[in-house]
């Protein structure tokens, strides 16, 4: 293939650059890292760890203190474990740090952690190595072996769980798996209870959710709707609401896919959570599509939008131990409106 070798070159120049730099940096470590965020003596008993992963198994050995998080919600619950990461990737929001607002509050006094871009093709395999990790999480990601094998040449990494698809996996694992490898397996299984307890109480509140069907979906190439193990799906049958029948049949073994005009009719739900660019012309858009317009769960206002670039949006996408209780304060009065039997009752936004 044309101009293959000079991108092989590249590519070797780049990896030896970053092994340099690594281990540069490795040998000035007379600094003080003592200052870095979040260090708990009585974690040092819980180490070694192994943890089980999508690529095999990875052993930290003593409590990590410069964590880089290349998953993309992974910062959430390092900060609720109260570790401050030293890299994060930036996924959704232009955020300080990329911590969202619900997790803000967490850095306390802090630095920001230095923000990674992913540009599409994985982690910048040189901007992880000049932070000088100690641990690298991969937890909610779709983290390759390749892109595995070069991290791990500069510290432990934490891949996706191998049980679940890329991307998929449910925010009490990755919780729990992030409590792990910090050593804080029990105040991990704490704070999922304390969120499940809230959701709970929510569906509880809301008995007309356990007597509904619900969809998540977006207005990406067409009609994307996300399927049982994306996080997003996962909100609805938490508080109760039931899939579409044949969903999973018609996305298959991936965390959501367009489906075809011919499967409008999963779109036809008791209520519809849709995730847009903007809710009016978000709305005004869909309903152009004559088979979608038809469907009760627009001629009943049973729709629920979400605008994606909002802070509102950008929680229901991150579906964290942190963004949950953020998100639910808005996503569940819009829910509700959506079920109540009434067709008068307006599905508005959230004031804030």
């Amino acid at each position: 293939m044309p101009g293959s070798s000079r991108r092989g070159t590249r590519l070797v120049a780049a990896l030896a650059s970053a092994l340099l730099l690594f281990t540069t940096a490795a040998a000035c470590g007379s600094e003080d890292d003592s200052s870095e965020a979040g260090s708990d003596s009585s974690a040092n008993s819980a180490f070694p760890v192994t943890i089980a992963h999508k690529y095999g198994s990875t052993t930290i050995k003593s409590e990590p203190k410069r964590i880089v998080t290349v998953g993309l919600t992974d910062q959430d619950p390092v900060l609720a474990l109260g570790k401050v990461p030293v890299g994060t990737t930036r996924w959704l929001g232009d955020y300080k740090g990329a911590i969202g607002p619900w997790a803000a509050d967490k850095l306390g006094g802090a630095e920001a952690p230095t923000v990674l871009k992913d540009t599409g093709t994985g982690p910048r395999t040189e901007k992880v190595a000049a932070l000088r990790p100690d641990l690298i999480l991969a937890v909610y990601s779709g983290l390759t072996k390749d892109q595995y094998t070069t991290l791990s040449k500069f510290a432990p990494v934490v891949a996706q769980p191998k049980e679940y698809n890329d991307f998929g996996v449910p925010w009490q694992k990755q919780t729990e798996i992030i409590g792990k490898a910090l050593g804080q397996e029990s105040k991990a299984k704490d704070l999922v209870k304390g969120v499940q307890s809230d959701i709970a109480a929510t569906a509880e509140d809301n008995p007309e959710f356990a007597e509904s069907t619900g969809v998540m979906a977006t207005p990406y190439e067409g009609i994307f709707v996300y399927g049982s193990q994306d996080p997003r799906s996962r909100i609805l049958t938490d508080l109760g609401f039931e899939l579409p029948k044949d969903l999973d049949k018609v996305i298959g073994d991936e965390f959501g896919a367009n489906i075809s005009k011919e499967r409008t009719d999963l779109l036809d739900t008791d209520a519809i959570v849709w995730i847009v660019g903007d809710t009016a012309k978000g709305a005004a858009t869909l309903h152009k599509n004559a088979l979608y317009a038809d469907l009760d769960v627009v001629k009943q206002g049973r729709e629920v939008f979400v605008k994606e670039s909002s802070d509102y949006g950008n929680a229901v996408s991150f579906v964290s131990v942190l963004s949950l209780p953020y998100m639910l304060e808005r996503l569940v009065p819009q829910l509700s409106a959506a079920v109540d039997g009434d067709t008068a009752t307006k599905v508005t936004d959230p004031t804030s």
